[in-house]
């Protein structure tokens, strides 16, 4: 039997299971300050605060952006050495997912794939900035969307 690849029917995307695709990673916005420069006056040890955000927008029936904002602040008593934000973005195909399970691959798996895109740019933006070399620590997405749906008041 002789079939050519034009006689074979072509899959339907709607019969098929849930997709969760990334189309493009990009850095949507970023911003670096550091008020005194690199003046490091004995131990270089400040207090590091880090604050991660992820929002959503629906572009079209099956395509989402996400957008994760990760903020870094550096400081050294009450002084400010330097204040980092990055919103890394992503583009992700998403079909056949309930909402639930949407939400869920929107705070979990997403920010996930552009974590270590955004940490990268972050450390980038440091040693720019003359400090020394700033790594993130590795961040478990899982279990801050498992905190927040136990906190009173957060539904699915």
């Amino acid at each position: 039997m002789n079939e050519t690849a034009g006689d074979m029917p072509l899959p339907n995307p709607a019969d098929a299971g849930a997709v969760l695709a990334l189309q493009n990673v990009y850095l949507k916005d970023c911003s670096y300050e550091s008020p005194n420069g690199p003046r490091m006056e004995g131990n270089w040890n400040p207090q590091i605060n880090l604050d991660l955000q992820t929002s959503s927008t629906a572009l079209g029936p099956e395509v989402r952006e996400v957008v994760l904002t990760v903020t870094v602040s550096a400081k050294h008593g009450e002084a400010t050495i330097f204040l980092v934000e990055v919103k890394q973005a992503g583009l992700f195909v998403v079909r056949n997912l309930p909402e639930p399970e949407l939400k869920r691959a929107v705070s979990t798996v997403c920010p996930g794939v552009l974590f270590p895109y955004a940490r990268a740019a972050v450390s980038q933006l440091v040693s720019q900035g003359g400090f020394p070399q700033f790594l993130l620590p590795p961040v478990n997405f899982e279990a801050l969307y498992a905190a927040n749906q136990a906190q009173p008041g957060v539904t699915n």
